[in-house]
C-alpha cells in the first residue's frame, strides 16, 4: 500500500533516458530586462500590430519622398502614440521616409500610417519638388566620390 504522506513518483520506464540533468531541479530563473531610460528606447513593437494588420495603405499613391504637413489644431485630436509623433514631427513638412526613421518602422508602415492621418484629416501630403537634371547628376557624383 503507498503512504500517503510521500508523492508518487513516476514510473522509471516513463521517464525518458535522454533526460538533462537535473531535471527536477528549479527552474532556470527567467531574466528580467534592466530598468532605467535605455529600456524604453530599447522596446520593439512589431509593425503589424502598430497598423492593425494591415501592410496596404488606405491612400494610393504615397512615395517615400512625398511630404506630410500638420497642422498645429491636429495635436487637439484624439491620436495614438505613432499618430501624434507624426503630427508633432510634421508641424514642420518632412517625407515620409524621415517618418518611417522617426518611427523606427519600415516606409510601408509609415505610409499606412500617413494615410490613417489623411483620411482623418489630420495631415496633408503633397508631392515633393521634382529633381532638376542637374541635381539628379550631382547627387549621382557625390553617391561615385563614396
Amino acid at each position: 500500500m503507498r503512504d500517503p504522506d510521500h508523492p508518487r513518483l513516476p514510473d522509471p520506464r516513463m521517464i525518458p533516458m535522454n533526460r538533462p540533468t537535473g531535471w527536477r531541479d528549479e527552474p532556470a530563473p527567467i531574466p528580467v530586462a534592466p530598468t532605467g531610460s535605455a529600456d524604453l528606447e530599447d522596446r520593439f513593437v512589431r509593425p503589424f500590430v502598430v497598423t492593425a494588420g494591415r501592410t496596404v495603405p488606405v491612400l494610393d499613391g504615397l512615395r517615400i519622398e512625398t511630404l506630410v504637413h500638420a497642422p498645429p489644431s491636429a495635436l487637439s485630436a484624439p491620436l495614438r502614440f505613432e499618430e501624434r509623433t507624426v503630427v508633432q514631427l510634421c508641424l514642420r513638412p518632412h517625407s515620409i521616409a524621415e517618418v518611417g526613421v522617426a518611427l523606427r518602422v519600415p516606409v510601408g508602415i509609415a505610409k499606412v500610417i500617413v494615410s490613417d492621418l489623411v483620411a482623418a484629416g489630420h495631415v496633408t501630403v503633397r508631392d515633393a519638388p521634382e529633381l532638376s537634371t542637374a541635381a539628379i547628376e550631382r547627387i549621382r557624383d557625390l553617391v561615385r566620390a563614396l
